[in-house]
């Protein structure tokens, strides 16, 4: 297990990156199918998991985004299957992207496995350029919408579970598609798709018999910007309840709360307010919800309950 580790740091050292673009997550530990293929199927059920950020609230054409996310295990937990649709608006620009993930997974030990994923999928922009208000009227650049681009790309990953804990490493778009096009005669080709990697952990760590800590990390590498990493913890109250904070480096900090409904479903809230970059002068903050269901097999006799992540 420590030389998979190793060896798995080591990948994430050497890789190239470009700049920072994708949407981010203060629930990163109940998303990770939509970086990383190599999750689907390690919660022993068919998962669905569905997202809604909003972030930087009252700042005029701040992102938003919607993610819903699906995984099982099939042909006796030696594979997973998995689908994930990100749906991204900032501004005029929305982006949607629909990816299909295959995983074979090995035992490690007993209780661990290892995860080899492959993600397939198209990312499609467009552009709501006439919805725009502008100074000046009559601009040919804003007569007429973006239309749809549609971009074919693949990534890989790697995740390594056991029984209270993670490790992940992935590269979800892996092709470097451009934007090349032309709105009113004018060229509009500055959009490009940049490669990113991220590295995910997580741990439970009983305190007592009724409290856990939950630390989980998420870091995001690419050219062109700064290597940006999410820290968060949480508590979990008698395997039900959760409260926790998070902070991220040059931008924000923030608070989590949820609970599981049941065994089965669980729902999740948070706010996150960007003190540390110069919009915390124009936005009140990001709110972020999150609902998880796990149909359990009923056949299954060896899940392991309760999975954390």
């Amino acid at each position: 297990m420590k030389k998979i580790l190793i060896i798995m740091l080591m990948t994430l050292g050497i890789l190239g990156a470009e700049a920072q673009q994708d949407a981010m997550y203060t629930h990163y530990m109940f998303n990770t199918l939509s970086v990383n293929p190599a999750y689907a199927g390690s919660r022993d059920a068919l998962t669905v998991t569905g997202l809604h950020r909003s972030q930087w609230i009252s700042f005029p054409g701040a992102p938003t985004t919607q993610t819903i996310t699906l995984h099982s295990p099939v042909f006796n937990d030696q594979m997973g299957l998995g689908l994930s649709i990100i749906n991204d608006k900032i501004g005029p620009i929305n982006t949607t992207s629909v990816y299909g993930d295959v995983t074979y997974r090995m035992k490690v030990s007993e209780t661990t496995k290892l995860g080899i994923g492959l993600k397939l999928g198209m990312n499609m922009l467009s552009g709501d350029l006439m919805g725009l208000q502008t100074d000046q009227g009559n601009d040919n650049v804003f007569q007429q919408d973006i239309k749809t681009k549609i971009m074919p790309n693949f990534g890989v990953g790697l995740y390594l579970d056991g029984e209270n804990y993670y490790v992940g490493l992935s590269a979800p778009n892996l092709l470097e598609n451009n934007f090349d096009g032309t709105v009113a005669d004018t060229s509009i080709s500055q959009f490009s798709q940049q490669k990113h990697y991220f590295l995910s952990a997580g741990m439970a760590f009983p305190l007592n018999e009724s409290i856990k800590l939950l630390p989980t990390g998420f870091l995001k590498v690419t050219n062109g910007a700064p290597i940006e990493g999410d820290v968060t913890a949480r508590f979990l109250f008698n395997e039900k309840y959760w409260l926790g904070g998070m902070y991220r480096t040059g931008d924000a900090a923030g608070l989590l709360a949820g609970l599981n409904i049941n065994d089965q479903l669980s729902a999740g809230y948070s706010f996150d307010f960007s003190f540390l970059n110069k919009t915390f002068e124009y936005n009140g903050g990001s709110h972020e919800l999150m609902l998880r269901y796990d149909f359990i097999y009923k056949d299954t006799q060896n899940i392991l309950s309760p999975r954390y992540f």
